[in-house]
């Protein structure tokens, strides 16, 4: 599958930049997400890296007659009807797996939000796992993996490493890019 990833790549005239992660668990966040075509792009790119790459769907996505491939693909099913919470399940499957990429996109939509969605730092919070910055900087075509935050539980200082990391990565549609804060940075825990 790598050999597949590095053609479509080249074939979209992209690069990759940077090095696998050498960290067996971690959230990736990524980013910026504007477009549909991000999913397969990001797609390539966790194949490249061999990235133990896995994506939140709901259960409904893993049964038939698509839930073999949707597996294969690493969607893991979440029950919203459970009564565990999302982040309470995907530490669990953090602490069921030996490696393992949660990729989540925290702008939550390919439009413009006013804020990032906050998921993938209390999630990296609870299964005690670092966020890696993954990006699609479609003005330069570069696609990679960069920098790694070790969450530090003050929500401002670990926000502001983020924020540096994005500056000047532009998504295909740069106006549907919001802005790279979480709510809890301008209310509170």
């Amino acid at each position: 599958m790598r050999w597949l990833a590095e053609k479509y790549l080249r074939w979209r005239g992209w690069r990759w930049v940077g090095e696998r992660p050498t960290y067996p668990k971690f959230v990736a966040i990524a980013a910026p997400h504007t477009t549909n075509w991000d999913f397969l792009v990001f797609l390539a790119v966790a194949r490249y890296f061999r990235l133990p790459a896995k994506v939140i769907g709901k259960d409904s996505l893993v049964q038939w007659p698509f839930g073999p491939l949707m597996r294969r693909l690493g969607v893991i099913p979440v029950r919203r009807d459970s009564g565990e919470g999302l982040v309470e399940q995907m530490a669990a499957e953090y602490a069921a797996c030996d490696r393992m990429a949660l990729v989540i996109a925290p702008e939550g939509t390919r439009g413009r939000a006013p804020f990032w969605r906050s998921g993938f730092y209390h999630i990296a919070s609870a299964a005690g796992v670092p966020v890696v910055m993954t990006y699609l900087d479609y003005e330069h075509k570069r696609a990679g993996v960069g920098g790694i935050v070790h969450l530090t539980g003050d929500v401002d200082a670990d926000m502001a490493k983020i924020r540096s990391f994005y500056t000047g990565i532009k998504g295909k549609r740069p106006e549907n890019q919001g802005p790279i804060v979480i709510r809890e940075e301008a209310t509170g825990p």
